[in-house]
């Protein structure tokens, strides 16, 4: 234990010393496009994955509250042992027609989903190959898998070729990559990445909880935004409720009747952890519903985006062209990255800045995440934080 506290101990000071530490703030109110923090006061929030203005929507709320007045505050057992709740059924049945799917399962988070699908599917003399820039709950749920694991280059086809005739002996042979990477932006090319997949008879996963309900004329995601279907090139989708729907927690994994039926039997998420709450399931429901019937909240949230990134562009930060609601501006160290994001805080603009480990050492960043709820006059007020940031850069 005195070694464990020394090592510990040592790391803590580290990091702080280094100018790297993270800090949590105490927000006190709803998450939006405004919120508050203690101790600070009302801010604007440039850093939530709240990118259709839904977590607060006074429809979900009710919905939230409704499913907890009907159903409790929990579920009390895993799914299998006492039953579905109907409104995981129905939740269930919408996010499928939504996706475009046969089916599809609720987890209680997307890094659940990950961990409940990976390891099932790939196994022993099967192999999972992955973009180097996936997210961390696809590396750490292939890592369960007793699966052989190739990584590949990111974005990179001829890298993922190789990885593929590597494993070409495979019994079963999973190609997983983010729809949308979460730090820079951009976006896996889906119809290469299917083709690649038909020739080496290969399953393409695509994790596009940056993607539902951005990406797409209807917000269905990185499949629509690309031309794709669930079932005709991309086989499985894996996302959260946790951004675009509704903003709370619990995640999913849409595909094949057969699929679904399986995790169902075999997924030890599945098996041995308690259902999605609810309350959530029920927001989440909701927020698709106002998804379906008002698709144009996805333009507004690209408009958005379009003005912060040009307005960005011309006070000169280097901004990635993406076409998410992802704006990251690369600053390379980290500890600069978070003294620029306390900056722009003191100025009431929340911001976060990333460094090692979320990205490569030098590659630290400021990432702001647009909304469709932001007003434009909100918009203003943060560029003209930047533009203050800027000269005291100079």
């Amino acid at each position: 234990m005195s070694q464990l506290r020394q090592r510990l101990t040592t790391t803590l000071d580290e990091l702080r010393a280094s100018g790297t530490w993270k800090r949590l703030h105490n927000v006190t109110a709803p998450m939006g496009p405004a919120t508050t923090i203690d101790g600070i006061g009302e801010v604007l929030v440039f850093c939530s994955n709240d990118y259709l203005g839904l977590a607060n929507h006074p429809e979900v709320v009710a919905a939230a509250a409704h499913g907890l007045q009907r159903y409790g505050a929990g579920t009390a057992s895993v799914r299998f042992i006492c039953g579905n709740f109907d409104c995981h059924r129905e939740l269930e049945d919408a996010l499928a027609r939504f996706l475009g799917a046969e089916a599809s399962l609720c987890f209680t988070s997307c890094w659940n989903a990950n961990e409940g699908l990976l390891p099932t599917i790939a196994g022993a003399g099967d192999a999972i190959v992955s973009d180097a820039m996936n997210h961390a709950s696809i590396i750490d749920a292939a890592r369960l898998s007793r699966a052989t694991r190739k990584i590949y280059a990111h974005g990179d086809l001829q890298s993922l070729a190789a990885c593929l005739g590597e494993v070409a002996e495979a019994s079963v042979k999973v190609v997983v990559t983010d729809g949308v990477f979460s730090m820079e932006g951009d976006i896996a090319d889906l119809p290469s990445l299917a083709a690649l997949c038909r020739e080496h008879n290969a399953l393409l996963v695509v994790d596009d909880s940056h993607g539902t309900g951005v990406l797409g004329a209807q917000g269905r995601g990185t499949h629509e935004y690309l031309g794709m279907r669930v079932g005709d090139g991309v086989d499985i989708i894996t996302g959260t409720f946790g951004k675009t729907l509704g903003g709370g927690n619990g995640g999913f994994v849409a595909g094949s009747r057969e699929l679904i039926d399986f995790l169902v039997q075999r997924s030890r998420p599945h098996l041995f952890s308690n259902a999605l709450a609810p309350a959530t399931a029920c927001a989440a429901l909701k927020a698709i519903e106002i998804l379906d019937r008002e698709p144009e909240r996805v333009a507004r949230l690209h408009a958005n985006a379009a003005r912060m990134r040009e307005g960005l562009q011309s006070l000169g930060y280097e901004v990635t062209d993406s076409p998410t609601g992802i704006v990251p501006i690369i600053i390379g160290d980290t500890a600069e990255a978070i003294a620029m994001s306390d900056r722009l805080l003191a100025s009431g603009i929340l911001v976060v800045g990333f460094g090692y480990p979320v990205v490569p050492e030098g590659e630290a960043r400021l990432r702001v995440q647009m909304s469709a709820a932001h007003a434009d006059t909100q918009i203003d007020r943060a560029l003209d934080a930047f533009a203050e940031l800027r000269k005291l850069a100079t």
